[in-house]
């Protein structure tokens, strides 16, 4: 599942460029702030322990697992990390306390696999023209005050629609990268060095995108009465990662990510197949994982999807070195089709929906089994743990003799109690004879 976070990430962006200017003073309580618990992340880096999980995370991904992999995703548990937590007056320096203090936090009370690498890395700013037509969503709030469900305005309403679209173009904002990285190396960057390692995390969306242009209902209905119309959709939601992803390269900002970053459905990216090192602006597409899915698509059926989605999620998968395919969506129904057409595919997800048994037989040691148990038993204010255990017996049995990892997705509220994610991520380790 994907959230909508652009608004968070235009604050963030105009706080940043605010305090990168020259002439900005930078305020000194949140520096000690930030370099406090930079020291922090330093410590928790250096633990032995990390070079043993990067190990094994690396066996993983290189297809002879020495033991199943298990994380806790955090990020989208609702307060991970409280406002009135947070100790720096500046926003986008809030920002980054907040992640500072959510990955000390996970690391000290989960107890799971993650890595915590002694660098902090910084990003290219990055900005890119619309479709041609706006892609709006409207957020609302629940009882709780969280703006959780969202929608989009749809703006393709017809097949005639279609012809609004108009290619995209990017441009890439040098001085002000430098600019925040000089910032950010002035505030802690002796204690916790801070490196720009480029765009990493790569997510082609491409029925996503198709989602928030046209609808569900137009997606049902439009491969019956409207083929044509999906199909030029698609080829120009294709063409435009195609030209985003080449223009990245040409561009010189991409960045490895066959380490700590997310390359798919929660699940980081260590693996000795790809390039451990390239100089300064020279890595390329092949040496990257990319991620696929199509989750809107999953009430299409097999042979449909294989003759109007899968095509166009191919010519994107050849050009990476690797690829995470899935999300939410079932695969056991398909993989065969997913796997002749995308044969680079090293890690799949295998979300609640997916016949584990069906897909385990189909993998094997081929590919790296990345289970999503459900979000329902662990969340709220009374965690079903007959149903938790009940889960994780089955995947470790249907998955055995596979490259399995389980990784806890999609959870949003736990009723404020955090001790039932060491408590998860124990039993999983004990049903799995550790």
């Amino acid at each position: 599942m994907r959230s909508s976070t652009s608004a968070n990430s235009t604050r963030a962006r105009a706080a940043r460029d605010r305090l990168a200017k020259e002439d900005s003073p930078i305020v000194g309580h949140d520096r000690d702030v930030l370099r406090r618990l930079s020291a922090r992340w330093m410590e928790l880096a250096a633990l032995p322990i990390m070079d043993e999980r990067r190990r094994l995370w690396t066996a993983l991904k290189d297809l002879h697992a020495e033991r199943p992999m298990v994380l806790f995703e955090t990020w989208s548990l609702l307060d991970y990390v409280h406002e009135d937590e947070l100790e720096c007056g500046d926003p986008g320096l809030r920002g980054i306390e907040r992640h500072m203090r959510w990955v000390i936090r996970h690391v000290e009370e989960v107890g799971d696999d993650t890595v915590v690498e002694p660098i902090w890395r910084v990003e290219w700013q990055i900005h890119g023209t619309d479709y041609g037509v706006p892609l709006e969503s409207e957020h609302a709030q629940d009882a709780a005050g969280d703006a959780v469900a969202y929608r989009y305005n749809h703006p393709i309403r017809t097949p005639d629609d279609v012809e609004r679209l108009r290619p995209r173009s990017w441009t890439v904002n040098r001085e002000g990268t430098f600019q925040w990285l000089e910032t950010l190396e002035r505030l802690f960057g002796d204690i916790l060095p801070v490196r720009l390692h480029g765009t990493q995390s790569l997510l082609a969306w491409l029925t996503g995108d198709l989602f928030r242009l046209i609808g569900n209902d137009n997606l049902m209905t439009w491969v019956y009465d409207a083929p044509e119309a999906i199909h030029q959709i698609m080829a120009y939601l294709r063409d435009d990662r195609i030209r985003h992803y080449q223009w990245l390269e040409a561009e010189g900002l991409l960045g490895l990510n066959n380490h700590w970053t997310f390359v798919g459905s929660g699940s980081p990216g260590y693996t000795s197949a790809l390039p451990a090192e390239r100089a300064p602006g020279s890595v390329k597409l092949k040496d990257l994982w990319v991620w696929l899915e199509s989750q809107e698509t999953a009430g299409i059926s097999p042979r449909m999807f294989a003759q109007i989605f899968l095509p166009y999620l191919a010519d994107i998968g050849r050009l990476f070195g690797l690829v995470y395919y899935g999300c939410c969506e079932a695969v056991h129904d398909r993989w065969d089709r997913i796997i002749e057409a995308i044969p680079n595919v090293r890690a799949v997800s295998v979300s609640p929906w997916c016949d584990m048994p069906a897909i385990a037989a189909a993998l094997g040691r081929t590919c790296v089994f990345s289970r999503k148990p459900r979000p329902a038993p662990i969340s709220g204010p009374h965690p079903d743990w007959d149903a938790l255990e009940e889960d994780a017996k089955a995947a470790i049995e249907a998955a055995r003799g596979c490259n399995l990892e389980i990784i806890y997705r999609d959870v949003y509220r736990i009723g404020g109690d955090r001790t039932r994610l060491r408590r998860w991520v124990e039993m999983v380790r004990r049903l799995m004879g550790e």
